[in-house]
């Protein structure tokens, strides 16, 4: 009957609606975490750059005041 039919119809376009819900949620999370991880690496790098930097500070400070101690030596 089409009553049954139309019954049947509702019903798979119910299980699709559902489906298609649950595909999106777990795409959502998949983004989450992709962009989570984009997020740690880039928070990994740059503090990596800035220790590089400030070992760089720290070795021209000493390799100044170098040349300064030996001319104290001398005098």
């Amino acid at each position: 009957t089409n009553r049954g039919e139309l019954g049947a119809v509702q019903n798979r376009l119910d299980s699709t609606i559902s489906n298609l819900m649950n595909v999106s949620e777990n795409l959502s999370a998949a983004n989450g975490r992709i962009l989570d991880a984009d997020f740690a690496k880039e928070t990994a790098d740059m503090t990596k750059a800035q220790i590089l930097s400030q070992a760089g500070v720290a070795m021209l400070a000493q390799a100044k005041q170098l040349p300064q101690q030996v001319l104290s030596l001398l005098q």
